[in-house]
């Protein structure tokens, strides 16, 4: 009986005691779910103007190239220069061997005394037979002969004048001379060597580098988008005249400092390579310093304006297997991956976005390693403003 009594105590106590503990437990439950939405800050997307830099590796050109060679052979009997140094148009930079040359030069003057000495002869038997024939002593043929013997002998002077110069040329050609102003390149040849107009390699090369030329290239696309921010009637326009009119460009170096001067870009080639789908720049860049050299490289930077852009910090995205994906935040603040295209130009902390988010949504603006598909989070919206001001400033 007793057992029965306890038995009956036991089963109303359990009747009365689980409801509340299931209800205490469902209300932790609740409290727990809503403790798990976590805030985030979000970023409401609005067009903006931007800068935007754009760089591309390019190699490095003197304005003016010459390999200079001899234009006659020889052998090498002094260097004037070395390797780097400065020379002028017209600067004496190797002598040959030039006895010979000179030797030529005296023959041929030799031959020009001769030559005046025959045309000398030559005009007293014209005028001897010119007197004989006013006389009637002797006939016109003979005048004749004496006047084309005379036309022969000049000639013979003229020949002989000619080859003074020829041979003076030539000696004057046993010293080479720079054929412009600039940097003295490597030299393989030294005294006592042998060269010839013919030989494989240039007894050096000079470089014009009062400007520099720095080459490189650039996408079809990329050429018409850039050339059609620069004026709103670029239809008007051929793409060299919409190049022309964009603005200077910059040259980082190769130890990644920015050159002084700015330069002004040019199309190199007014074709499209087949095989690329690229087309040739050449950017001028004034070298008063001589600190850029001909066979350097750099990168040229071309900054360029774009209007009603759709720009999101880089932290907002992350990528996998070369595709990058945003967290958009839905209207019933759910969170969903998004594939976003972004332009190939940046700046350090910002994308500008190509396709893939649009004005007036919303993207988790930072801390998205934790995120997932589906999360339901608090929104907190940021200023835009501030945001990208702080982005930038920290470039």
């Amino acid at each position: 009986m007793k057992n029965t009594y306890r038995s009956v105590q036991i089963l109303i106590i359990i009747v009365v005691v689980l409801p509340l503990f299931m209800v205490s437990c469902g209300e932790t439950n609740q409290q727990q779910g809503q403790q798990q939405v976590e805030q985030y800050s979000v970023l409401e997307l609005q067009p903006r103007s931007i800068e935007l830099k754009s760089s591309y590796p390019a190699t490095l050109e003197g304005k003016q190239t010459v390999e200079v060679r001899p234009r006659v052979p020889g052998y090498i009997t002094e260097m004037h220069v070395d390797e780097g140094d400065l020379v002028s148009k017209g600067q004496v930079l190797f002598t040959l061997n030039n006895e010979e040359y000179k030797q030529e030069v005296r023959s041929a003057k030799a031959d020009i005394q001769a030559a005046k000495a025959r045309v000398s002869t030559a005009e007293d038997e014209v005028e001897r037979q010119q007197n004989l024939v006013d006389k009637e002593i002797v006939s016109q043929y003979q005048l004749q002969s004496a006047k084309n013997e005379l036309e022969s002998n000049q000639a013979a002077l003229a020949q002989a004048e000619s080859r003074l110069k020829n041979a003076e040329v030539n000696l004057g050609y046993t010293q080479v001379k720079s054929p412009v102003n600039g940097i003295i390149g490597t030299i393989p040849y030294r005294i006592g060597s042998l060269v010839n107009s013919s030989i494989s390699q240039p007894m050096t090369v000079v470089s014009d580098i009062s400007e520099v030329y720095a080459y490189f290239s650039m996408s079809e696309r990329e050429l018409l988008e850039m050339a059609q921010t620069v004026s709103d009637d670029g239809g008007n326009k051929t793409v060299q005249q919409r190049v022309a009119e964009m603005p200077e460009v910059n040259l980082l170096l190769a130890d990644n400092t920015k050159y002084e001067h700015q330069g002004t870009l040019k199309l190199a080639s007014g074709l499209i390579d087949r095989e690329t789908g690229s087309a040739s720049f050449r950017a001028t860049f004034p070298n008063p310093q001589e600190i850029l050299r001909s066979g350097g490289s750099g990168n040229v930077e071309i900054p360029f304006n774009q209007d009603s852009a759709i720009v999101i910090p880089k932290k907002a995205t992350y990528e996998i297997q070369n595709k990058r994906f945003a967290y958009v935040v839905t209207d019933s603040n759910t969170i969903e991956s998004r594939e976003v295209s972004v332009l190939p130009v940046d700046t350090k902390q910002l994308f500008v976005v190509d396709e893939g988010l649009s004005e007036g949504g919303r993207i988790i603006a930072s801390g998205i390693g934790q995120l997932d598909d589906g999360m339901t989070i608090k929104p907190n919206l940021v200023d835009a403003d501030s945001l990208y001001q702080s982005l930038k400033d920290s470039e």
